[in-house]
């Protein structure tokens, strides 16, 4: 059996040409490894926007909530990093797909290598502008006032938001060159407090990257769901970081 690693599908995202393809993709790859996952690790930003109501849930997104609730069923474990996209899952997806959420980070034990875990976006040194805009999406106060604005002015206010701060192609080459820097320099810090640790994987940065940072520690950003089309998975020896292609042997996209 084994554990599969994605991040960054942005389902929902105004600027995918078709919003169904993408989902659908997606579940066509959660349909293909149905059989063979133990558990399926979902590292943040997997909706572009979600936001959950007490008595009514945001449209969309049936294809793939069924294949998760399917899966769930079937008895593979999912857990699910929220990212700064979809901080604001409560009770809903928990109680409905039997989904773990997970607020931060997580290390699990796999076949006896040690994982860390996180969606990235709270980690190092970051700008002013985003630090207050994570502090006020996570305040307990204005997630009460903002579910009581209704939903026809919060979810295309959302979606303009997202249309406008995410670029198809990534982030500028400073960007990604500051936040490279930063899980580099806090995996190293951690591992020295942690030298347990084997395999450090990050989403948000989309961009696909695997280097060393110690000796039998490995750091691995998941890429994206927009154009990559990007994942890991764990074999029982091996963490591999493949490309995936709907209908094509998964095995022919090793990125080790």
């Amino acid at each position: 059996m084994k554990a599969y690693f994605l991040s960054d599908l942005h389902l929902g995202a105004p600027y995918f040409p078709d919003s169904k393809e993408a989902e659908r993709r997606v579940v066509s790859f959660l349909d293909e490894i149905k059989d063979d996952a133990e558990v399926i690790y979902l590292l943040g930003d997997i909706l572009d926007y979600w936001y959950e109501y007490r008595y009514v849930v945001p449209r969309g997104f049936v294809r793939f909530f069924g294949k998760l609730a399917e899966l769930s069923d079937r008895g593979v474990r999912i857990v699910w990093l929220i990212g700064n996209h979809d901080i604001w899952i409560f009770d809903y997806l928990p109680n409905e797909l039997g989904i773990e959420v997970v607020d931060g980070a997580i290390e699990e034990c796999i076949d006896g290598k040690y994982f860390y875990m996180t969606h990235g976006d709270g980690i190092g040194k970051l700008p002013a502008s985003f630090k207050l805009l994570r502090k006020l999406f996570r305040s307990k106060w204005c997630q009460k006032a903002f579910s009581g604005i209704h939903p026809r002015w919060t979810v295309p206010f959302a979606y303009n938001w997202s249309r406008h701060s995410r670029k198809l192609e990534g982030p500028s080459p400073q960007d990604a060159e500051r936040m490279m820097r930063n899980i580099t320099t806090f995996s190293k810090e951690y591992h020295e407090h942690h030298p347990e640790i084997n395999y450090f994987l990050y989403g948000h940065l989309h961009l696909l990257e695997r280097f060393s940072v110690a000796h039998d520690c490995e750091v691995l950003v998941l890429g994206e769901w927009i154009t990559t089309f990007s994942y890991a998975v764990w074999d029982g020896e091996s963490l591999l970081l493949r490309k995936y292609q709907p209908g094509s042997n998964m095995m022919n996209h090793d990125k080790s």
